[in-house]
């Protein structure tokens, strides 16, 4: 089974770009997408043999998930059932026989750390939800969880010590999320990997020096472990600041 995920930064732009024709060639069982920057209705994209799932923020413009799939799930759940986290479109659950997919766009904590408190909330919440479908049976995360974890998930971790994204209570409570029963899967695959990033600044010519952060993950519990046949990062795929992400299980 293959599964891919990307932050596309604004769907209608990248779909004037190259999606279409990476979402074909790449063939995907599972492809979700972060960062839709939609509301409902505002894109008509036709998806033969794909059944379309998606979660749009209140704000217009802004944040928003979707998650597109050849087998019809049994059930599909938005958000994490909290108002105060549901207004932003950031998550959809699908529920199949054997597993649940959990795709996440988690909340950046914005420059000089505006929005750190609320992302300390978000984590735990989010850790709780997913370790109660844990508890029923196995989950598949994916998304931009905007946090880069040990230092060799970013080029320059000195300097971003203390910055969105790789604080240390960030990182901390990513800790916390795989000490709940979740691997992630492509450090478990390639456990010493540098210089392999999901994210670069359009600023100072971040991705040509491949000054990036490596923020984007598939995680899946503790007992898929044996499933995992790659876990790869596609930093070859333009078309956003983001790459996509692959996961593929027997």
């Amino acid at each position: 089974m293959k599964l891919i995920s990307w932050n596309v930064n604004g769907l209608r732009a990248i779909v004037q770009k190259n999606f279409l024709e990476y979402f074909k060639e790449v063939d995907a069982d599972i492809f979700c997408l972060q960062e839709t920057k939609l509301q409902d209705g505002q894109i008509d994209l036709q998806l033969d043999g794909y059944y379309q799932y998606w979660d749009h923020a209140v704000k217009k413009g802004y944040s928003g998930t979707a998650i597109f799939t050849k087998t019809k799930p049994l059930d599909v759940m938005y958000g994490l059932g909290l108002h105060k986290h549901d207004q932003e479109g950031r998550i959809i659950t699908l529920e199949f026989e054997n597993y649940f997919v959990v795709t996440v766009y988690t909340p950046n904590s914005q420059s000089e750390l505006a929005r750190i408190d609320y992302r300390m909330d978000w984590d735990d919440s989010f850790r709780e939800y997913v370790k109660r479908l844990d508890d029923k049976k196995p989950v598949i995360i994916c998304g931009d969880l905007n946090v880069a974890h040990t230092e060799i998930d970013l080029k320059n971790p000195k300097p971003n010590r203390k910055n969105a994204g790789f604080t240390d209570e960030e990182r901390g409570k990513f800790t916390e999320l795989l000490n709940a029963g979740f691997i992630d899967t492509y450090r478990y695959m390639h456990p010493t990997q540098e210089g392999v990033y999901s994210w670069w600044s359009y600023r100072f010519s971040a991705r040509k020096n491949n000054a990036g952060w490596r923020i984007d993950y598939f995680l899946v519990s503790d007992r898929l472990a044996t499933d995992i046949v790659e876990a790869n990062i596609h930093t070859e795929i333009l078309g956003s600041d983001h790459c996509p992400v692959e996961l593929i299980l027997k």
